[in-house]
């Protein structure tokens, strides 16, 4: 079966390693101390369905201890019609997981999931719609895993050709188009019952986050406007409606649409925080940064961080900051990094994962459980299952 290449998108690796410019570590803000390892407790597979490719997902811990993991499930491949938002919960520490249920299946791909408890004790699931996956089908492709010159795609079976071209038929051309947005959906009884999807004007992996005076603050991108610009929308009314508040501006040289894939978090001092995963070529495949002062009107021209990517950000119970990322070069895995002034530096690398087979994996968030012990999620390619799994990891700062 014959390979080729597949056409960069904004998952799609270029060649393996990053030139890094003497300006970039010249920048105050990186940490150009040595790397070295967390206290790993425990590392483990936590997804239940080896038969499906598990993408992307989210874990958040609610007030009363339950854990929450969101991801995109029922898949056949990182990019198939198929994807789903699936949850499972833990009422002990991550120790054991619920069987999955799914929350949303559209008639198309729903891919990255976020969650998120607010203020009032609310759920809200984030994803978004993708038809990726046509570009496949018309060329009876279905998308592969990287290798040492890129991403491949396979010639598909018959069989499967078949099955992804009824999964396309469910809709018209118009009715495809027209499904394409950015959703959340809310639960008010503790995820027993969901809403139906509301808008959120923009999309990110991780999801929307709680700020201090009531808002919900989603920094994201408008990923189906004419113009896909970055910045944060939020929401006055605990995820009911979401509105544009602000666009984050772009670094002098850059072209904005090579910004993904944001986070934020609001630091101690009311700092808002976003962190962006950049596809530039100066400092091509590495976090970037932008701050608000303003309760997120207006945001700085944002500067690099460190390689790796995307960024998930907590605030951990001691006021400090952690950022959690993947690393998609060798060793492939997970890191992390903190910061005691509010984010304007961040310290060493600390290793959370470092034993991964290629650079399908990541997407990385974290939550503190009670004793303070980090719980870290992701998704990953390995050599067994097949497809890719979650994983998670409980470890400690030294």
């Amino acid at each position: 079966m014959t390979t080729q290449p597949h056409l960069t998108t904004r998952r799609c690796f270029l060649a393996q390693g990053s030139k890094l410019t003497a300006a970039a570590f010249a920048a105050p803000w990186i940490a150009r101390a040595a790397e070295r390892k967390g206290s790993v407790l425990e590392t483990k597979v936590i997804s239940q369905q080896p038969e499906f490719y598990h993408g992307w997902p989210t874990v958040a811990r609610r007030r009363n201890g339950e854990l929450w993991v969101t991801w995109s499930g029922g898949r056949e491949s990182h990019v198939c019609p198929f994807g789903q938002v699936q949850a499972m919960t833990s009422r002990d520490d991550a120790a054991t997981w619920t069987w999955p249920r799914v929350l949303l299946d559209s008639a198309t791909d729903d891919r990255d999931s976020g969650v998120i408890e607010t203020a009032k004790g609310t759920l809200i699931v984030t994803t978004f719609t993708s038809l990726a996956y046509e570009e496949h089908l018309k060329k009876a492709s279905v998308f592969a895993v990287p290798s040492p010159k890129g991403w491949v795609s396979q010639g598909m079976p018959p069989e499967q050709l078949a099955k992804w071209q009824a999964a396309h038929a469910r809709l018209s051309d118009a009715e495809r188009k027209a499904e394409l947005g950015h959703w959340g959906i809310r639960s008010t009884d503790g995820g027993l019952a969901w809403s139906t999807r509301i808008a959120t004007v923009v999309n990110s992996p991780h999801g929307p986050i709680q700020l201090k005076d009531g808002r919900l603050l989603y920094a994201g991108k408008k990923l189906w406007a004419k113009e896909r610009k970055i910045g944060v929308a939020e929401s006055k009314d605990d995820g009911l409606t979401w509105q544009w508040l602000a666009e984050i501006p772009t670094r002098k040289g850059d072209k904005g649409s090579s910004y993904h894939e944001l986070h934020a978090v609001e630091a101690a001092d009311g700092t808002l925080i976003a962190q962006i995963r950049n596809h530039n070529e100066a400092n091509s495949r590495w976090t970037l940064q932008s701050e608000s002062s303003d309760r997120g009107r207006t945001w700085s021209e944002p500067h690099p961080i460190c390689y790796g990517f995307p960024s998930h950000l907590l605030r951990l119970h001691d006021g400090r900051l952690l950022m959690s990322y993947g690393y998609r070069r060798p060793p492939f895995g997970n890191r992390a990094r903190t910061s005691s002034d509010n984010g304007k530096t961040w310290g060493e690398e600390i290793i959370v994962s470092a034993d991964g087979l290629n650079g399908d994996l990541g997407y990385p968030s974290t939550v503190e459980l009670a004793d303070g012990t980090l719980l870290t999620v992701w998704y990953e390619g390995m050599k067994a299952p097949k497809l890719a799994v979650l994983r998670q990891a409980k470890w400690r700062l030294q």
